[in-house]
This record gives structure tokens, sequence and C-alpha cells, in this order.
């Protein structure tokens, strides 16, 4: 029998699998603690100023028993943010929280919120606000300069942090990110495009952040693979020079062509490849999540091209509910706040401050979650199973399913 996190879609309350496991898990129960990539991870020691006990000025729950004790989860989000896609993303996100918190049937759970405006002093300052009102794990914030600012005041407090971050800089030492991260999404593409037997892949990279992230992944994955790097590229997504950098890859004799990069731009970094003799017929792009999206299916260069992303389909139990509880189409963010929240609610039955973990929260086996299942490394980054999928006019197709357990899998 296998456990996740959507359970709570056909029962009205989270129920606890396996008595050896501080969570539900995604490993069977009677393999669990034999699994050969089970590490024991050592609990770091006690924080300066351990949150350890009911305190006055504690938030309290109405009507709950003698002697329990809420759960206080404290989210931060930019609600109140300048930008107004930016509002309705929190606004989303915050749903999708509360949706989880119903779904958990765990009525001792109370979600405290904070606004975080994008500068680190206000997400400074909803952490401390949180963390004084009795919080014993943050959900949030979603900008990396947020997280690096609340992480050293909840882990003054022993506080673990559940971040929405891409950047794995701000990750580790009691923050985790749960995320979409690039580096996943590398790994799978060039694992499984090396598992078909392309041996020598290049890469046309954007002059970016992400693309900084990209080009370290793109190596240590090859490495990883036993693959060769035929060619490495650069180019500026403003600038719009392609030329240049596609004709030094097309020089270079590649079996695939990895090009982490969406929208129209992905379009035009097809048509100058082509222009520049690639024969896209026999090499195969590559690409990451960017490319779930429908103009991706718009150019026919891409025919029969891979990239990693989420299984499809296995979100559409909770786009359907959300659909139906708030009347709109969840962004896909929306889900990681889900996750977040029945995370917690699995963790919930522990002892009050000693139930959040780091032994508890990087179980290797791992949960399953809204776009499949994922597992936090003990360094706070994430490890998700991702299908690959196959671009076709007619819509994208699965070449290879998602995984449905890491018991087999590495874990670094």
């Amino acid at each position: 029998m296998f456990s996740s996190l959507l359970k709570s879609y056909t029962r009205p309350a989270v129920r606890r699998l396996c008595a050896i496991a501080a969570c539900l898990t995604i490993g069977a129960c009677a393999t669990q603690s034999a699994n050969p990539v089970a590490k024991v991870v050592p609990e770091p020691p006690p924080a300066p100023h351990q949150l350890a006990a009911e305190a006055p000025n504690f938030l309290k729950l109405p009507n709950l028993p003698a002697g329990t004790t809420p759960v206080r989860v404290g989210v931060i989000l930019p609600f109140d943010n300048a930008s107004a896609g930016t509002r309705t993303l929190a606004k989303a996100m915050m749903q999708a929280a509360e949706l989880a918190l119903y779904d958990s049937g765990n009525r001792s759970i109370v979600l405290m919120t904070a606004e975080d405006s994008g500068a680190p002093g206000d997400a400074a300052a909803a952490a401390t606000k949180l963390l004084n009102e009795g919080a014993e794990i943050i959900i949030g914030p979603l900008f990396s300069g947020s997280v690096e600012a609340v992480a050293p005041i909840a882990r003054d407090r022993g506080v673990p942090v559940l971040a929405f971050s891409t950047d794995r800089k701000v990750a580790g030492n009691g923050v985790y990110l749960l995320s979409f991260q690039p580096e996943t999404e590398v790994r799978r593409i060039v694992a499984y495009a090396a598992s078909q037997g392309r041996t020598k892949i290049g890469a046309l990279i954007p002059q970016t952040a992400y693309g900084d992230v990209v080009e370290q992944s793109f190596r240590e994955a090859a490495k990883e693979s036993h693959v060769s790097v035929c060619a490495e590229a650069r180019f500026s997504p403003s600038a719009g020079a392609l030329t240049e950098p596609a004709a030094a890859i097309a020089k270079a004799g590649c079996d695939a062509i990895l090009v982490p990069q969406g929208g129209s731009l992905m379009r035009g970094l097809a048509q100058t490849l082509a222009y520049s003799n690639v024969d896209l017929a026999k090499v195969k792009l590559l690409g990451t999540g960017l490319w779930l999206e429908p103009v991706s299916q718009k150019e026919g260069l891409l025919a029969g091209a891979w990239f990693a992303a989420p299984q499809p389909s296995t979100d559409d139990a909770f786009n359907a509910k959300y659909r139906a509880t708030f009347g709109s189409e969840p962004p896909q963010l929306a889900s990681l706040a889900y996750d977040a929240v029945s995370l917690v609610a699995l963790l919930a039955s522990g002892t009050p401050y000693h139930r959040f973990t780091q032994r508890a929260i990087t179980d290797p086996n791992g949960f399953a979650g809204v776009s499949g299942i994922f597992r936090f490394k003990t360094d706070g980054s994430i490890d998700r199973g991702l299908a690959v999928l196959g671009v076709e006019p007619a819509g994208f197709t699965l070449v290879n399913s998602a995984p449905v357990t890491f018991q087999a899998g590495p874990r670094s």
C-alpha cells in the first residue's frame, strides 16, 4: 500500500500508515526500514532560543480540548506586493493552503499569515511576528531575498522553513525549498537522453541567472550520465542575437541539444538551429519545464523533441477541486502551497515543538504531492519524480513515465 498527500480527496482525515516513519511516505511500510538509500540523519543541535513550550502571547484556538497544543503554521506571502500578478499569485497560494487544511481534517492546525512585500526587512518582520505568535513551522516566503532574511530568525528558534524560492543558494540549515527547480529537470532529461543512446549533448543556454544554474547542472548531469558535452553556447535573450551561438553548436556534431528556454524565443532558437544546418530530424532537442506551454506545440521544428516536466494529469484532482471551490483556474505554484500544508498535516501528530524535525522532513522515501513524488535532501533542495514528455502538434505526449517511488533512486 502506498501513501499520498492526495488521500484527503477521498478521506476526511489524514491517517498514519507506518509506525516506523515520522510521516506518510511513498515507500512501502514493509521495506522502508530496509531501504538501501535510507540514512540516519543526525539532528542538528538545539537552536539558541528553542521554541519548546507554550507562552501567553501564542495564538490560541477556541474549542480545543484541554491540554491540546495547536499546530501553529506561519505563512509568509506577498499579499500586498506592488505587482498585481504577484498579489494574485499570493492569493491563489493562500487559497490552496486553506484547501489543504480543510482536506486534512485536522482542526487543530491554524494558519497564521504575515505580509512580505518583497523587501527583506518586511520578510524578517513577518517571521518575527509569526514566531512570537508560536509558529512551529513557516511556509514561504516566495522570493529568495526574503528567504535569506527569514532563515536566521527562524533558525534561532529551531523552526524549519518550507520556502517557495527556486534559488538553491538560500536552502539548507533549516530551509527546505518546495519548488520546481531546474537542476532536477536538467538531470532528468539528460539522463533519459543518455539512456536512449544520445552520447554527445550540447547546450544553448540563456545568459540569465536561470541559465547559470542550468549550465552548472548540465555539466554535472552529463558527467553523471557518462555523456560528453560536445558544445556549449550562451545567448542574450534581450538582444535576440541567436545566429552566432546557434552556429557554434551546429559545428560541434552533437546528437542532442539542450535548449532551456521557453516562449517565442525558444521557437526562434529552433528555427535558427535549423537555419544553421542542424538536422532536427536526427539531432534531438531537449528542454526543461519551461517548454510546458501551448506555444511549444506550434513550432513544427520541435516535433519529436523531449523535455522533463511533471507527469500529465497528476494534478487533475487538485485543479478540479480548486476550480469547484474558488471558481478559477489555479496557477501552477498554487499546488506547492497545497503540498506544504498537506505535509504539515502529515507530521502534525508528533510531539508539539518537536514534530517538524529534520529527520521527518528529509525522509528518504519522500512524499506524494499534487505534481508527483518529492523529497527533501539534507541540503534543503528537493528531488522530484519527473516524466519525459514529447512535443507533437496535437499536444504533449508521455514518452517516459515519472517514477512512483524513490526507493531505487540516488540521493545526496
